[in-house]
C-alpha cells in the first residue's frame, strides 16, 4: 500500500506492481525470496498458470491458489517474477541463490517471454560484490573449490543453520558462496564458471532481466533494460 514504509513495505509495492503485468491465462514463472513472495500473493485467484521455482514457491502459490504447471505441461512461459541478492542498475546483471535455488530459477526466467526482478533498494549497486552461489555435485566439491579460487574467488561451503552439516538444495547438491571483491565483468566470469566441471549452475544472471521493479518509499521505481 502507498506510503508504507521499510524494507517489507518496499517488496511488497514492487512484488504487487510486477504481478500486474499478468494478463488472463498466462503461464508464469514463481520466484523465489521474501519479494517475490508478494508477487505470488497478489496472483491470489487470477486466471494463470504457475511454474514454481523452489518448494517455497510452490507451498505459496498453493495457499494462494494459484493453480500449478511444469515446463514439461506448457508451450512456453509468458512471463516469470522473481527476486534478486542484488542487481547492477546500469547493466540489470543479477546476483542470485541466497534461497539456493537458482538453478531452477536460471531455466525457467531463462525460457520466459519477459523476465521481470522485484527488489527493495538495498539490493541495487553500480558493481555487483556479493558472494555468487555456486551449486555444485557433492562429489566435485575438491575440484570446483580449486578452479574457483583459480577464478580468483574465495570459496565457503554453506552451512545449514538448523541442523549438523552443509545446506543440500532441492536438487540434492551442495552450494558453495563464492566471494570474487567486485565483479567488473560479470559475463566473463558467468562463462568462466559455467565451464567448471562439476558445476551445476552459479547464481550470476547475466542479459536475463528485462525489468527490475525497485520498491520506494512512496511507489515504485521502474528501470527497463
Amino acid at each position: 500500500m502507498k506510503g508504507e514504509g521499510g524494507s517489507e513495505g518496499a517488496k511488497r509495492r514492487a512484488g504487487q506492481r510486477a504481478a500486474r503485468e499478468v494478463e488472463p491465462g498466462w503461464v508464469v514463472g514463481l520466484g523465489t525470496g521474501s519479494t517475490a513472495a508478494h508477487a505470488i500473493r497478489a496472483l491470489e485467484d487470477a486466471d494463470v498458470r504457475g511454474i514454481p521455482t523452489s518448494y517455497q514457491s510452490r507451498e505459496l502459490a498453493i495457499e494462494a491458489g494459484v493453480p500449478l504447471t511444469s515446463l514439461d505441461e506448457v508451450e512456453g512461459v509468458d512471463l516469470s517474477i522473481d527476486g534478486a541478492d542484488q542487481f547492477a542498475r546500469g547493466s540489470g546483471a543479477l546476483i542470485k541463490g541466497g534461497g539456493g535455488a537458482h538453478a531452477r530459477e536460471k531455466i525457467i526466467d531463462g525460457a520466459a517471454d519477459r523476465f521481470l526482478v522485484v527488489a527493495d533498494p538495498t539490493k541495487a549497486t553500480d558493481v555487483l560484490d556479493r558472494p555468487v552461489p555456486v551449486e555444485c555435485l557433492p562429489d566435485a566439491r575438491p575440484v570446483v573449490e580449486d578452479r574457483l579460487r583459480e577464478c580468483g574467488g574465495e570459496p565457503d561451503l554453506r552451512e545449514a543453520a538448523g541442523k549438523d552439516g552443509p545446506v543440500i538444495t532441492d536438487n540434492g547438491n551442495l552450494l558453495i558462496d563464492c566471494a570474487f571483491g567486485a565483479i567488473e565483468d560479470p559475463g566473463g566470469l558467468a562463462t568462466r564458471l559455467s565451464a567448471i566441471p562439476g558445476v551445476v549452475e552459479h547464481g550470476l544472471f547475466v542479459d536475463l532481466a528485462d525489468t527490475v521493479y525497485v520498491g520506494v518509499e512512496e511507489g515504485v521505481e521502474r528501470i527497463d533494460y
